[in-house]
């Protein structure tokens, strides 16, 4: 599947599986194959996760998968773009966890403390062995915000290989007196991967001195999309409105997206409908609609869609920014039974970058943009305009306008 690693999933029973139950359990089993003993020795993409349960005592450590080699893969999402949903979970599932409880505010206090700081500054894969203290859990992990991955235990022991660490990383966190928001700024203009900057974050690589801490991967996430995003937009604010009205369309993973950007003052607004059987509706038997909405000023309060919303808003900020313009957002995501279990928020900013990597539709009413959307999606258009507030706005405007 990928170069550099040895697969070990000789049969394509897993390619038309669309039972999330099975897929896990699946590559539940073919990961018992990898693990025959507590001792893994593999090349880390690099990759890392901190957890957020007990914080802020949480547990850190690497993702080791245990085959040598160029794992880069594993690790960049970025990359994803294209693989269906088994194809992501077989990569993901190579992954083992290993295990250290420690204080968010333990950075650089220990000897796995200093090995994850080494492995998020590391330009490359890097080798690791490590010992643990029992055979690992063999369940997988799975989330709609971070990227799913293997078996996990506690470590007992570990060592890292020879590393060479990515020159602006490096640099970020040389620099104690440079605030995090800054060094995450400097290290996105200098064509850092966002997923690389959100595990320098999460590492506790970025910050001032002693407010330096372990950030929950879950939340570094969340955090790099959203402060990236914030600051695109206080130039895209400056710009002039697009003119007339785009729409932007993709299907990817059985997603339906429908982008759609109206000249005017900046707003965004992002609505999400879960068919029954998707991962956030598993037990229904309706759709579930739900969206987040700022105006030009912005929000105050976490997004009620979660971290799905800033990585869309930071994809959206980079197309205006990248054409001097700005304008009103509205995104509709139609979630299909498709979508068989999370594989994480790296779906929502990559789809949505590729999504907006095509050529838009140019529309003169928004008549004729509501009528298209109804001929994309399934779920009629006045169920979305019932759940959109800037869809509602743009509507009453124009009626007053008349």
């Amino acid at each position: 599947m990928s170069e550099g690693l040895n697969i070990i999933r000789s049969d394509k029973v897993y390619r038309n599986m669309r039972n999330p139950y099975l897929l896990k359990d699946y590559y539940r089993f073919k990961t018992i194959e990898l693990m025959k003993e507590r001792e893994v020795y593999g090349s880390s993409p690099p990759d890392l996760f901190v957890g957020r349960i007990g914080y802020p005592n949480v547990y850190i450590g690497p993702l080791v998968p245990p085959q040598v080699g160029n794992t880069e893969i594993l690790g960049t999402p970025e990359k994803w773009v294209g693989k269906s949903i088994p194809e992501i979970v077989e990569l993901r599932s190579l992954l083992i966890r290993g295990m250290h409880r420690t204080k968010v505010t333990s950075v650089g206090s220990g000897r796995i403390e200093d090995v994850l700081a080494e492995i998020a500054l590391a330009e490359r894969h890097t080798d690791v062995e490590m010992k643990l203290s029992r055979m690992p859990n063999l369940s997988m992990n799975l989330s709609e915000n971070t990227q799913p991955f293997g078996p996990s235990a506690p470590i007992e022991r570990i060592e890292l290989g020879n590393s060479n660490a990515e020159k602006n990383i490096e640099k970020a966190y040389s620099d104690s007196s440079m605030p995090a928001s800054e060094a995450i700024g400097e290290l996105y203009v200098k064509g850092v991967l966002v997923s690389k900057i959100q595990k320098a974050l999460s590492a506790g690589l970025l910050g001032r001195g002693k407010k330096r801490r372990f950030v929950p991967t879950r939340w570094s996430i969340t955090a790099v999309d959203d402060t990236l995003s914030k600051q695109k937009l206080m130039s895209i604010k400056e710009y002039n409105p697009i003119a007339g009205i785009r729409v932007y369309e993709n299907i990817a993973l059985d997603n339906r997206w429908v982008i759609i950007m109206f000249p005017g003052s900046w707003e965004y607004e992002s609505i999400e409908a879960w068919y029954p059987n998707t991962t956030w509706n598993l037990n229904g038997t309706e759709i579930d609609m739900g969206s987040s909405y700022e105006s030009y000023n912005g929000r105050k309060t976490y997004a009620e869609i979660g971290g799905c919303y800033y990585a869309a808003r930071l994809a959206v900020s980079e197309l205006l920014d990248s054409c001097k313009s700005q304008a009103k957002v509205v995104i509709l995501r139609e979630v299909h039974q498709g979508y068989i279990m999370p594989v994480g928020v790296w779906n929502v900013r990559e789809h949505v970058r590729e999504t907006l990597r095509k050529a838009p539709k140019a529309f003169e009413s928004v008549e004729g943009v509501l009528k298209h959307a109804s001929a994309l999606l399934d779920i009629p258009v006045v169920e979305w305009v019932k759940n959109s507030m800037l869809l509602r706005n743009i509507l009453r405007q124009r009626r007053l306008a008349i």
